[in-house]
């Protein structure tokens, strides 16, 4: 006779969680479901979009990967996002009615503007809990950003934010679905598109012109300081572009945190957007998740 074998209480619990496709994970600690995260992070979901640091590219679509020439960062947007960066400081140009992302010179490297935000739609659909903020810095009209925004698909993402009222939450943004977080540098606010908003309309800034490690400071750039949202460039730059041997110097600690840290006290505001060039150089990560708490 065969023999029956009853499984034990804990295999048989392993085997049911196993099986079960459940919207939110639990803790054998806490004996209770746990919250989803928010850009990775159950603790980012009640932080106020001004309350936030997130690691942002310089000039994001210039890339090696892609054969650009003296690239700003080593992979494109696609793997920037997948690696962890939020934030993507990208440059749109007419060039003869063709709208391309490019860097001064098209001639050394470009992508199709919708193209390079079909990533970002492709990203945000597959990962559900995340939010991506841009700033344009754009040489194209108002009408031209929101015609290539809708027809790569992120209309509905987008995130409209009056001058002057409190920022949501993480949460609130992800949950609503508005998870696009859409800045320009070169046009006012706009009015037929709001969610189409200029960043020195509610951010100010470090300069962005430091040629070696002792020349940065946090003295105010563009944008009134008083703004709730802060831009620290933390890239040293040259004539024509990137240079990985520049991002060696400075994208590491203790230099990168202390000048984060030296900054908020400064400014008495915390850095909110972590603008680096070469962005898998260094600590950039970690000085995110520093300023964040975590």
């Amino acid at each position: 006779m065969n023999e029956i074998r009853i499984a034990k209480p804990l295999a048989l619990v392993a085997l049911l969680l196993g099986a079960c496709s459940c919207e939110s994970s639990t803790s054998v600690a806490d004996g209770g479901a746990l919250d989803p995260p928010c850009n990775g992070h159950e603790e980012l979901c009640e932080r106020r979009f001004d309350d936030l640091a997130i690691p942002m590219t310089h000039n994001a679509m210039s890339n090696a990967e892609a054969g650009w020439s003296i690239p700003n960062q080593r992979f494109g947007i696609t793997r920037q996002l997948d690696d962890g960066i939020r934030g993507l400081m990208l440059d749109t140009y007419d060039e003869d009615g063709e709208l391309l992302l490019c860097h001064v010179l098209c001639g050394l490297g470009s992508q199709p503007l919708v193209e390079g935000l079909g990533e970002i739609r492709r990203f945000l659909e597959d990962n559900p809990r995340e939010l991506v903020a841009i700033i344009f810095e754009n040489y194209i009209t108002h009408a031209q950003t929101a015609d290539a925004i809708d027809e790569a698909g992120l209309i509905d993402f987008a995130y409209a934010h009056e001058v002057d009222a409190p920022w949501p939450t993480l949460g609130e943004l992800i949950d609503a679905g508005t998870r696009l977080i859409v800045f320009q540098e070169k046009l006012p606010q706009s009015v037929e598109f709001p969610w189409l908003m200029n960043i020195w309309d509610h951010a100010g800034e470090t300069d962005f012109s430091f040629a070696a490690p002792e020349d940065f400071d946090c003295d105010p750039n563009r944008g009134d300081p008083a703004n709730p949202l802060f831009l620290l460039n933390h890239f040293l730059t040259t004539a024509v572009g990137g240079d990985p041997g520049l991002a060696e110097m400075v994208n590491f600690n203790p230099l990168f945190i202390d000048r984060a840290r030296q900054c908020e006290e400064e400014r008495s505001a915390l850095p909110n957007f972590i603008a680096v060039d070469f962005y898998d150089t260094g600590d950039v990560f970690a000085v995110v998740d520093a300023l964040n708490g975590l």
